[in-house]
Formats: structure tokens, sequence, C-alpha cells
């Protein structure tokens, strides 16, 4: 009988995994379509969606923007530090079988910054305004995905990023 998964076998389940994910990569439709979606994950949706709830709904909306907005800061900061501290290299560095299919912010890739924050503002969003659901969690879902589909992240780096987002959620509305 075979021991549990060691640290050398996870980090090559991941790596392959990473590999089977990043295939699609290789489809234009698919590379463009998740790139969008990174893309519009990098801060673009949330910054309309904010302005979205402020001018439709007033300063009524104004608690769940500053919250978002709260969350969001705190999610760069506690990201860009274990980003820091972990330094693991992107899945395209360490491997010529995963294609970088789109440019990245910097050279490390533990947690996904993306997931981290499509997740904690989210739940955050839909906190508040739970009718969103339709449209955040797909997209939620579509940002996670598109990491190691680009073969910017490992799928660890993305359970990672939406276990400290959701986290981080769950602490900021139980401190509200």
């Amino acid at each position: 009988m075979r021991l549990p998964l060691n640290r050398e076998d996870w980090l090559a389940l991941d790596q392959h995994w990473t590999a089977c994910c990043n295939r699609a990569s290789r489809y234009h439709f698919w590379r463009g379509f998740f790139v969008c979606i990174s893309r519009v994950g990098n801060g673009i949706f949330w910054y309309v969606l904010m302005a979205g709830l402020l001018l439709v709904n007033g300063l009524s909306a104004l608690p769940v923007v500053m919250h978002m907005v709260g969350v969001g800061l705190a999610g760069l900061i506690l990201y860009k530090w274990l980003k820091r501290i972990t330094s693991r290299p992107r899945p395209f560095m360490r491997s010529e079988a995963i294609l970088r299919a789109y440019d990245v912010l910097d050279e490390y890739s533990f947690p996904s910054g993306h997931t981290l924050h499509a997740v904690s503002l989210s739940i955050v969003a839909l906190a508040y305004l739970p009718v969103l659901a339709g449209l955040l969690i797909p997209f939620t879902v579509l940002v996670a995905v598109s990491r190691p589909v680009l073969g910017l992240h490992y799928p660890s780096d993305v359970v990672a990023g939406a276990m400290i987002g959701a986290s981080l959620a769950a602490l900021s509305l139980a401190l509200v």
C-alpha cells in the first residue's frame, strides 16, 4: 500500500493539472476568452460594479462599496505579503510544457490575487445584495479558472486564493 502523497508528489500533481488546464490556451478562442476574463477581473469589473451600485442606488450603496474597498485593500496587502514570503515561481517558469498566455503583474504565483479578490469581493457584495449571485458567482469561477488556463497559476494557488479570500470576507463581515 502506498503512503499518502509527499510534497514532491503534490508539486508534480499540481504541475500536471496546470499543464492540463493550460492546453485550452492553445486554442485561439479560449485564450482570448480567458485573457479577457483575466483582464476584466484585474479590477475593472469590480470598479464598474461599485460605480454602478452607487449610480443605481445612490448613497444607500455606500456601505457595501466601502466594505468592498476595505476588503480589496486588505486583500492586496495580504496577497503581496504572501507572494513575497513564499516566492513561488509561476508555472510557465518551471515547465516548457506550460504556455504563458497573458502578461503577469509580478513574478510569483502563490496565492492567486485575482481569485482572492474575486472571492472576497463577491462574498461581501452578496452579503448585502444576494440578487447579484447570477452575475458574481459565474464571474468569480471564470476568474479562478482563467489563472491556470493562462499558465499563470497552479490550481493550488487558485484554491489558496479562494480560501484566503473567503476567510478575509468572512472575517470582515463578522466585524461589521
